[in-house]
């Protein structure tokens, strides 16, 4: 049950972080974990790394690697979910 908690209280984090970060682009689109930041947000490549950047001050770490979320088979992915996001950086915190 603490995992899950956890795993809740991360995504609630990292949708706040999105809502955050898109705030002024006038998106009209409900952020939840089945988000994804290409086809429904419209995010490009500068996006993505900002994106980061904003999680990376959010949870006061800069050594979460996200080149192994973002390169699957040594090519970039082509869009990542909320979840998948929130998993990752789950992942990374509890390894820490």
């Amino acid at each position: 049950m603490g995992a899950d908690l956890q795993s809740d209280a991360v995504e609630r984090r990292i949708i706040s972080i999105v809502n955050d970060f898109i705030e002024d682009w006038g998106v009209d689109h409900e952020i939840h974990v089945q988000t994804k930041v290409v086809a429904d947000l419209e995010f490009e490549s500068i996006d993505i790394i900002q994106l980061i950047v904003a999680i990376e001050q959010h949870f006061g770490r800069r050594n979460f690697r996200f080149d192994q979320l973002l390169m699957m088979n040594g090519r970039y992915v082509d869009d990542l979910s909320v979840r998948q996001i929130a998993q990752f950086v789950e992942t990374k915190l509890s390894s820490a």
